[in-house]
Parts: C-alpha cells; sequence; structure tokens
C-alpha cells in the first residue's frame, strides 16, 4: 500500500516520525510503500531520492537506509 501521508513507524530502538526521517536524508517526504503485513515501510521517496528500507536483526529489530538518487542525470 502506497501511503501519501507520513505515518510513524517503530522499531526495538526507535520510533521514526516525519521530521526525524527527513533530517535522516536531509531531504523531504513525498510518500511510503508498505508491504501486506509489515509495519515498516519497504520503501520511502522524498523529493530527490527513493530510500530502500531494509530490517535489521541482530540482537534486536533496527533498520538501515539506503538513499538512491531519484532522477539521475546521464550525460
Amino acid at each position: 500500500m502506497i501511503l501519501c501521508q507520513w505515518k510513524d513507524f517503530s522499531t526495538d530502538t526507535e520510533t521514526y516520525s516525519q521530521q526525524m526521517f527527513e533530517e535522516i536524508v536531509e531531504d523531504e517526504f513525498d510518500a511510503m510503500l508498505f508491504e501486506d503485513g509489515k509495519e515498516i515501510p519497504s520503501y520511502i521517496w522524498t523529493v530527490n531520492y527513493v530510500c530502500i528500507i531494509k530490517l535489521n536483526s541482530k540482537m534486536y529489530k533496527d533498520i538501515s537506509i539506503t538513499k538512491i538518487q531519484r532522477n539521475p542525470v546521464c550525460e
């Protein structure tokens, strides 16, 4: 399900609000994709990036965020 409004989500160590996420990625939120049955989004789109959200679980549930340029310029 793609949401165009922010929905807070939590890991074992952190609760992510829109303001916190925008500070981490240094860009403005656009949309987010939640897969069926998941509490953490798989992708978050910002103005300039597509952010891939991966769940890490060693001793506790946490996430990593990979930013990919949304509209790369090819020469």
